[in-house]
């Protein structure tokens, strides 16, 4: 009897663990499935898969971290934060984790808390540097919010329209007596956030703007792409030409997957659609808008070349319609965030929305006008701006009413369209006086009847990149423009490893060379975009302002060594892939920098082949990267190829993705100097 109940004791154990190992399997699975979509960008299928790994508790850090992104990249914030929360509480070291946590708490209201992170995030030494400048703007931009909050309009009132559904309705325009808009009813389901795929619909506007109801139906079966999402339509004054987005068909991974297309009016039917010349393959292209003569074309794209994030371009069109090249719009209107949904008002005012300038949360609506040279930017406040997106605005009949889409609380679906009416526009007489006019107190750009002005200024210090870092005195700091070697002054260090000071140019970027016998030469970026301060923090007529830089130097070293980040292969491939030209085009400029220093360029591979195999593979790899330097003037006498394959591993026992990539990595070391 004794020996039947130890096998089933035996039995009932070993079924527990196979319990628990399909158990951790199945999460196992769950997670790689979750990480694979996320990387595909179908954020919402990743989500399910992410949340089955996290109620397993596998990689907890990491998953709530994926879940978080994921949310947020399909734009569902207030989602996002309990994930960011949970894997900032249990230490995430992903350095973008917190900011976005607290991006993500402004666009629910929660400012304090906002503020609060984005402080810590600027702190924390290893914060991006971009990110850096972007929280410590935030900070200052939360300390207004009231400001921002005052109802400049006060006679608006708005209206949630009929229509709406459950799903997204947005980019309002009008044709006619018709409103044609974007929104989700699709049968094909959008993997990015689950819904419909979008279409353009349009539906007859009431006698009542505001009380517009019915069934929306589809806007012309010319410009329907089931496998697409289609939206941003644009109409030419004359009506007879469209112009909208489309794209996200999954053909190319990203967002450089949406551009523009144009269809005609023929006869009153519309024509198959084409895409536009202007579109920048490797970008996203959209939110088109129209002048009101027709003869320039507004949209927005996060093309290379910008001030960052997605910035609002012009094209001209000729009389027999084609586009001349597109032109970025400046840093006075784009910024280091994303600028988009433009619409030129009579009187050439320029609405748009924006999530850079001062706002109340992700994108606000703003209004630009031009007076003797000089752009002001203006939020519109409330109503029409509130925590969450708020875009598209056009005005219907007079600058009276019109409408603008949504997420805010309270409304129907996603995105929803309001209509909004007895708006007190810009004022066009304002915005045509005398800038130096003390009369005009509502120009932000005067104080007093005094332009205010900014000079900007550079500054830094120098340090050994060492575990208690120490100031180096005597090194000589190049400062240069960031397209050429043709230096713009030179400063030297003091004792205390202080440089400066150097007036700085607004919209400008610049390159700080940094010398010193004994250490490497170090090349630091520095760039003025984004970093103007807007016309609302001034309070005096000339306000002096000093960015401090802050560059470390390695030592010059024998057998020092030093990984290359993102250099990555295809699998088993060893070609040289665009990104990973880009890391190695670094590594160039500190060869040429320091023409004296001969290395060592070594490949290292993850322990998930044959060891002769990967010694191969890395050997080919390290020689194929050694070409390239060659290739780019680099003499081949100073360059050693050497492949370690799996035998340097960093992580001997490697079992997540990311501890593998951690392992297959670049270095140099150096060999003499």
């Amino acid at each position: 009897m004794k020996i039947l109940r130890c096998y089933f004791t035996l039995v009932i154990s070993i079924l527990v663990l196979g319990t628990f190992l399909a158990g951790c399997n199945s999460a196992m699975q769950a997670y790689k499935d979750g990480v694979k979509k996320f990387d595909n960008g179908e954020y919402d299928l990743a989500i399910k898969g992410l949340q089955k790994a996290e109620q397993a508790n596998y990689e907890p850090l990491q998953t709530s971290f994926l879940i978080a992104e994921s949310y947020r990249l399909s734009n569902r914030f207030k989602e996002s934060i309990p994930y960011y929360k949970k894997a900032l509480d249990g230490g995430i070291t992903n350095p973008e984790a917190q900011f976005q946590y607290a991006y993500a708490l402004k666009t629910t209201g929660q400012y304090q808390q906002a503020s609060n992170q984005f402080a810590l995030f600027a702190k924390a030494p290893t914060s991006p540097k971009n990110l850096q400048e972007r929280a410590l703007r935030e900070v200052e931009i939360l300390k207004i919010t009231d400001k921002l909050r005052i109802e400049k309009m006060p006679d608006v009132q708005l209206k949630d329209i009929p229509f709406n559904g459950t799903g997204s309705e947005f980019s309002p325009t009008v044709l006619g007596n018709e409103l044609v808009f974007s929104s989700s009813k699709k049968e094909k389901v959008y993997k990015n956030n689950g819904q419909p795929m979008l279409g353009l619909y349009k539906i007859a506007i009431g006698k009542d703007a505001g009380d517009t109801q019915g069934t929306a139906e589809l806007f012309s079966k010319e410009i329907f792409d089931p496998e697409a999402n289609e939206g941003s339509p644009a109409f030419s004054p004359d009506g007879k030409t469209l112009i909208f987005a489309r794209g996200n068909t999954g053909k190319k991974k990203g967002t450089a997957d949406v551009d523009l297309y144009q269809s005609r009016n023929v006869n009153g039917q519309w024509t198959t659609p084409a895409i536009l010349p202007i579109n920048d393959s490797l970008a996203w292209d959209g939110s088109p808008s129209f002048s009101r003569d027709g003869k320039t074309l507004y949209f927005a794209s996060n093309r290379a070349g910008g001030a960052g994030g997605i910035d609002l371009y012009r094209t001209n069109i000729d009389a027999s319609g084609r586009f001349s090249k597109p032109v970025n719009m400046g840093r006075d209107i784009n910024t280091a965030g994303d600028e988009m949904f433009p619409y030129v008002a009579e009187g050439g005012v320029l609405y748009f929305a924006s999530d850079g300038h001062p706002g109340l949360g992700k994108l606000d609506l703003f209004s630009a006008t031009r007076t003797q040279g000089i752009i002001t930017i203006e939020n519109l406040g409330l109503p029409f701006n509130s925590p969450q997106d708020d875009f598209g605005l056009v005005f219907y009949k007079d600058k009276d009413q019109g409408f603008f889409a949504s997420n805010r609380e309270g409304g129907k679906g996603d995105d929803d369209i309001y209509y909004f009416f007895k708006p007190k526009a810009p004022d066009s007489t304002i915005a045509q006086k005398d800038p130096m006019d003390p009369l005009n107190p509502q120009n932000p750009n005067y104080i007093e009847g005094k332009l205010k002005s900014v000079r900007y200024f550079l500054a830094g210090d120098v340090y050994d990149n060492s575990t208690n870092p120490t100031p180096i005195d005597s090194a000589i700091v190049h400062i240069l423009p960031d397209t050429s070697d043709t230096q713009i002054t030179q400063l030297k260090t003091n004792a205390a490893g202080k440089f400066g000071t150097q007036p700085v140019e607004e919209g400008r970027s610049y390159v700080l060379l940094v010398e010193r016998k004994g250490f490497i030469s170090k090349r630091e970026p520095f760039s003025m975009n984004g970093r103007s301060i807007p016309p609302i923090f001034l309070t005096k007529a000339v306000t002096d302002t000093t960015f401090q830089v802050s560059i470390k130097l390695d030592r010059l070293e024998l057998n020092k060594t030093f990984v290359l980040d993102n250099i990555y292969y295809d699998l088993n491939k060893y070609n040289i892939r665009p990104d990973a030209a880009i890391e190695l085009d670094k590594l160039v400029q500190i060869l040429k920098d320091n023409p004296t220093m001969n290395i060592e360029l070594s490949s290292h591979t993850d322990a998930r082949a044959t060891d002769a195999y990967n010694m191969t593979l890395s050997q080919n790899r390290a020689e194929s990267a050694i070409k390239y330097l060659n290739l780019k003037g680099i003499d081949a006498e100073r360059l050693t190829a050497k492949g370690y394959g799996e035998r340097q591993l960093i992580i001997p026992n490697a079992k997540t993705e990311e501890e593998h990539q951690r392992n297959r990595r670049t270095e140099f070391t150096i060999l003499s100097y």
